[in-house]
Order: structure tokens, then C-alpha cells, then sequence
């Protein structure tokens, strides 16, 4: 057939004949100032398929024939419509009237009256909304029919053309059927950097990948306190880990960290005053056992048991007493770990419930520098479900990685080729910072509710009900000699889970030395800060 314009075209097209190929003639037409296709310009060049899958009537632009003004009309309109005197008349068609859908199967040259829109003849001309799929692209192209092209009909020649459909990442990781296979990158991932990796910055357009398959390992998000370094952990880490006491600044700290159903054994490393005949007073070494929370609002205390005797004597260490601790005591204190024994990633997480802090004595064998193996401490903060793409470079089939597409979509073309055995992929990387945070912000909260907030300290100078308090002789009381400051109230997560042993980590200088806290021992939580108040005040 002779080329038309598309708007032509698609006025003379029987929808019953659909789907039809067409054959862009003439034109190059870009999307900006018509319509868009998933918020990316498009063009249609000369040679281009279109396969039309549906029309749909956008508006109706009515022409005044006398003065050319225009006016739109929306496809619902109600209006009827008679030929003008001079146009030729269906049987029936002046007794009964035409409806807008009849008046434009009359064809676009043929002047219409209609009462509603005033007494001069009109010319319609309509624009249809056409629905077409073209090669490369994921979603169906919305076209208006007056796009300025010239179009063939080549349903004939080419009724088995194939029109290739580019996919997500996101997409392939649920086809598992067609998995392995080559595929072709058309659009890199957007947003910044997930991982410090080499492989990272090569995902771009043009990048032909092998994809080996997916996997739904679980990962461990880490970070190296103070250090201001970020990991995610595989599964199938080899490591040897030794876990490390925590360390708790104030009771509230501590009963955020008690697990139901667990108690939680820490050493006082900070002599700590206590608040009359029901809260005894806590000295460096004193050995608690926190149990869990006990009351409801203000009143809300933690129960501990105070040991008595040395580690060794089981029947002393039943010995002792119960203490009620307010949430808003201070004090200082550390986890109480019992032996060195080394832990598999898998079983110590089976052992001990995050967020925990451990450190790397033995690194992966099958690593040639794991880098978890240099850091004094490390972190352990969530485990999440990951699904990856496991993926190689086709010029570099042995070096591996794993894509997940959570975080890493792309856009890429299927194609046709051998795809070699999966290599292996290093079971740890390296995150960047910014996308650290942001993943922190995305994680869903603990399930153990936070303690309540503790009891709120009566203002300077008033007293319990606003009111001034009675003068009293001025005298220097035992509160204000060595009495601990109450902690800061916390968040619904505990900032031990957030934060590193010395604050957050953007509060830390990444080149400072954070060992002095680092501590691996009960004395040397215990000792250190002995020794330092010897230092300053020598007997």
C-alpha cells in the first residue's frame, strides 16, 4: 500500500483487524512536547515497527467551516448530529440523528450540523489515542494519531516479526526457567554507589554480562566501630569469630539490650551512688544478672540479682540479692563473656541475638585479604533476606559478583550465547557510606519495645510541683560527690545497635585510635579505669 499520514491511517483502520505492523516512512519525531514513555524520550525513525494493539478516541477537535475557530469535544459527548444540506443523506439520518462515534464514520470531509454547538456547519476531526509496541521497549508506546509521520501497512511482509522486550534485573531474578543466559545491559542502575567494588562501576550500557543464577542467602550488615566502615556479610563467610562484651552506659542502656526470656550477666566498672534504703549502691566489680523490666510507666524498674562469691563456686554465686534499678540510674557496665571460644557466623547468630559485637580471629581461607580480619572489632547489626543475581563479565567469566537487584536494578536485553560454569563470588563487601545510612533508615525496627521513659527530673530551683522549694541550710550532700548522671532517653532502637563503643559513627574521627575501650576481658574493663583514677589522684 501507498504510505499515509499516520493520522490518516488510523481514521480509515477497522479496529477488528487488529493487531497491525506498521512501517515508519518518513520523520523523526521526539517525545518532549507530545506524549512520554516511562519518563524517557523516544523517537521514531524512518524504518521503524510499530505493532498497533488498540485505538482508543482521545477528544474530537470540532472546525468551524465559515471561520475556522475550533473546539474540542470530549468522546462522551451527548450531542446529535445531521449531515449538512449540501452533504449526502444516510436513509433515516435526519429523522433520527447521528451520534458522535456515526457522524465520524461518515468520514472527516463531510460537514455536520448539531444544535448544541450553535447553527454553522462543522468538519470533525478526531485524535485517537493508538497503543503500538516497538522493538526495545519494556512498556506499550501511547502515540496520538496526528503524530506528523508517514506510515505502510506491512502486516503482510513481516506478521512474524519479533519485537524484543528489554527486562529488569528484578524480573529475570523471578525466571529462574531462564536462567543461565547472556544478557545485554541497556540502562547501568541508577542512584549512587551500593558497593566500594571494582565490578560496580562496569554495569553500564553496552556491558555484556553472564548470568549464572540467583541465590536467596541471607546477609549480615556489619560495621567497624569508629572506623567508619561498612560491610554486608554472605552466608557462606568462613570466618572464625569471638565474641565481645558490651558495653552499657546507664541502667536504661542495659535493660534496652535484656532479650525476654534471657538474662543478660554484666560487670559495674563505675562506682555508682545509690538513692536511699531501696537502691544500694553499685561498686566497681560488683557482678549483676539482669532479668527484665518490672512495673508499668514512671515506675518502671529493672530487675537484677546481685552475686556474691567468686565465678567459680556455683552454690555462693546463688547467693546474693535482688535489686530494683530505676531507668534513669547511671553507672557503667560490661558484658560478662565466659570463655574464648571461637563461633562460625551461623551458629553465632544462633547463640546470640543482634545487634552483638564480635571480632574476626581466624579470616576466610578462601579470601586472599579479608579485610574483616584487620579491624579489632566488628559489629554485627541486622541480618536481612538479600535475593541476588549471581553474574560475571563475559570477557571475565572466572571473576564473580552478585547483583541484588533490590538495590541494583538495570535494564537488559536477553541474548543468545554459552554461558560457563558460576564462578565464585567473595562473601564479603564493602559498603559505601551514603548508602549505608540510608539503608539503616529503611530497616524495620526492633520487635522489643524500648523501656519507658523514666520519670522526668524536676527543674532547678522547683520543686516536685512546680513550686518553689523551702530554703534550707546550704550544706554539700553525698549527691554531689560521685553521684552518676542519668542517661540520655533513648530512641525506639537502641543506639547500641546504631552506633559504635564511643558514639555514632560520624562522631568518631576515622583516624583516631578507638582501642582504648576496646576492652577483651572483664579486668580490663574493670582495671583500665582503676588505674586511670590512681594516675590523677595518687594516695
Amino acid at each position: 500500500m501507498e504510505p499515509l499520514s499516520f493520522q490518516e491511517y488510523i481514521c480509515s483502520l477497522d479496529p477488528t483487524t487488529l493487531p497491525r505492523i506498521l512501517r515508519i516512512c518518513s520523520g523523526v519525531y521526539f517525545q518532549g512536547s507530545v506524549y512520554e514513555i516511562s519518563g524517557n524520550e523516544c523517537c521514531l525513525s524512518t524504518g521503524d515497527l510499530l505493532k498497533v494493539t488498540a485505538v482508543a478516541l482521545q477528544k474530537v477537535i470540532c472546525e468551524d467551516v465559515g471561520t475556522g475557530q475550533t473546539t474540542e469535544l470530549p468522546p462522551t459527548f451527548k450531542g446529535v448530529f445531521q449531515p449538512a444540506p449540501s452533504g449526502p443523506v444516510p436513509e433515516g439520518g435526519r429523522d433520527r440523528g447521528l451520534t458522535l462515534q456515526q457522524a465520524l464514520g461518515k468520514g472527516q470531509s463531510q460537514p455536520v450540523l448539531c444544535r448544541a454547538l450553535g447553527p454553522r456547519a462543522l468538519i470533525l476531526r478526531p485524535v485517537y489515542e493508538v497503543h503500538a509496541a516497538m522493538d526495545l521497549r519494556r512498556d506499550v508506546v501511547k502515540i496520538p494519531s496526528t503524530l506528523e509521520v508517514d506510515v505502510e501497512d506491512v502486516t503482510a511482509e513481516v506478521q512474524h516479526a519479533r519485537f524484543s522486550q528489554p527486562l529488569l534485573l528484578s524480573e529475570v531474578l523471578a525466571m529462574a526457567h531462564v536462567l543461565p543466559v547472556q544478557a545485554e545491559i541497556l540502562e547501568g542502575p541508577a542512584g549512587p554507589a551500593v558497593f566500594q567494588s571494582s565490578w560496580v562501576p562496569r554495569l553500564r550500557q553496552g556491558q555484556r554480562l553472564q548470568l549464572h543464577g540467583c541465590s536467596g542467602a541471607w546477609r549480615v550488615l556489619a560495621s567497624a566501630p569508629g572506623r567508619r566502615r561498612h560491610f554486608l556479610l554472605s552466608g557462606t563467610y568462613r570466618g572464625q569469630l569471638r565474641m565481645r562484651p558490651r558495653q552499657f552506659t546507664g541502667v536504661q542502656e542495659l535493660a534496652a539490650a535484656v532479650c525476654p526470656g534471657r538474662a543478660l550477666r554484666v560487670v559495674v566498672t563505675q562506682d555508682c551512688e545509690g538513692r536511699g534504703l531501696h537502691v544500694p549502691p553499685l561498686s566497681v566489680g560488683d557482678r549483676l544478672e539482669a532479668m527484665g523490666l518490672q512495673g508499668h510507666g514512671p515506675g518502671t524498674r529493672l530487675r537484677c540479682h546481685r552475686h556474691s562469691g567468686d565465678d567459680d563456686d556455683e552454690e555462693e554465686e546463688e547467693e546474693g540479692e535482688e535489686l530494683l534499678l530505676p531507668l534513669d540510674l547511671g553507672g557503667s557496665f560490661v558484658e560478662e563473656a565466659r570463655g574464648s571460644r571461637r563461633y562460625g557466623l551461623e551458629e553465632l547468630l544462633e547463640r546470640r541475638a543482634l545487634p552483638c559485637d564480635v571480632r574476626v580471629v581466624a579470616p576466610d581461607p578462601a579470601l586472599a585479604g579479608d579485610a574483616l580480619g584487620t579491624l579489632p572489632a566488628l559489629r554485627l547489626e541486622a541480618r536481612l533476606h538479600l535475593p541476588v543475581l549471581v553474574g560475571s563479565f563475559c570477557e571475565e567469566p572466572e571473576q564473580g559478583f552478585e547483583v541484588p537487584p533490590r538495590w541494583m536494578d538495570c535494564s537488559v536485553l536477553l541474548r543468545q550465547g554459552p554461558v560457563r560454569p558460576a564462578p565464585h563470588c567473595a562473601p564479603v563487601q564493602e559498603l559505601t557510606e551514603d548508602f549505608y545510612y540510608r539503608l539503616l533508615a529503611q530497616l524495620p525496627r526492633s520487635e522489643a519495645p524500648p523501656p519507658p521513659r523514666p520519670p522526668k527530673p524536676a527543674q532547678a530551683g522547683m520543686g516536685p510541683r512546680g513550686n518553689p522549694p523551702a530554703l534550707a541550710p546550704q550544706s554539700p550532700g553525698p549527691a554531689l560527690m560521685g553521684a552518676c548522671a542519668a542517661p540520655p532517653v533513648l530512641p525506639q532502637r537502641s543506639t547500641s545497635s546504631l552506633c559504635g563503643q564511643r558514639g555514632c559513627p560520624g562522631d568518631t574521627d576515622p583516624g583516631s585510635d578507638s582501642s582504648e575501650h576496646d576492652y577483651e576481658t572483664i579486668d580490663d574493663a574493670i582495671q583500665k579505669p582503676v588505674h586511670k583514677m590512681q594516675a590523677l589522684f595518687p594516695f
